[in-house]
């Protein structure tokens, strides 16, 4: 088993409680787990980018080479961009389709969206409408994992685990609400996969 995931995005979304939440859920699964450390600025509108590599055997590096990236997770449709050099031939992008505007040149939406329609596994979602249909919008990020996690070697009910286990001092309805964040993103990207193929 391997899993080399590029976590991307902006300070202030949750990319952190992502890489903490697949953390928890790998070494309950007795995986080996490498992550580097963040690099950018983690506070609100920052860019923020880390590695996190999991695998059943031991790994020797907390970077991902380039064009070796299994997964790409993005809170950003720019930030996906920025990164996909790393991602393998057979690797996914998995990414939000709203853009967090924190650049004066930051380019037109359509463009950006012509280049992400240009990847041949790409999974793009409004994760903050389905959060707020399905739970609450501070969840949003769960609904990106969730989409995610098709495409990474953990069982599902693992990853829903660690939201329990990493949520559970916030009380029962911040677990549930996560939860169902969760399963809403990851209903939508396996729907998504299939039509592909």
């Amino acid at each position: 088993m391997k899993s080399d995931i590029i976590l991307a995005g902006v300070g202030g979304q949750g990319i952190l409680s992502i890489a903490t939440v697949l953390g928890t859920a790998a070494l309950a699964d007795d995986l080996y787990i490498k992550q580097a450390e963040v690099h950018g600025m983690s506070q609100r509108g920052g860019d923020v980018q880390s590695n996190l590599r999991l695998s059943s055997e031991p790994v020797a590096s907390d970077l991902i080479p380039l064009a070796g990236a299994d997964l790409i997770i993005s809170i950003e449709p720019m930030e996906a961009l920025r990164y996909l050099p790393y991602l393998s031939p057979q690797g996914w992008v998995v990414t939000s389709t709203i853009p967090v505007v924190n650049i004066a040149n930051y380019p037109p939406m359509e463009r950006v969206m012509e280049e992400l329609e240009q990847i041949d596994n790409v999974v793009a979602l409004d994760m903050d409408s389905i959060a707020r249909s399905v739970a609450s919008a501070r969840a949003a990020n769960m609904v990106l994992l969730g989409a995610a996690s098709p495409f990474i070697d953990l069982e599902p009910d693992a990853i829903r685990d660690a939201i329990h286990t990493i949520f559970a001092p916030k009380g029962p309805n911040i677990v549930d609400a996560n939860v169902k964040a969760f399963n809403a993103g990851r209903d939508f990207a396996l729907t998504m996969s299939s039509s592909k193929k």
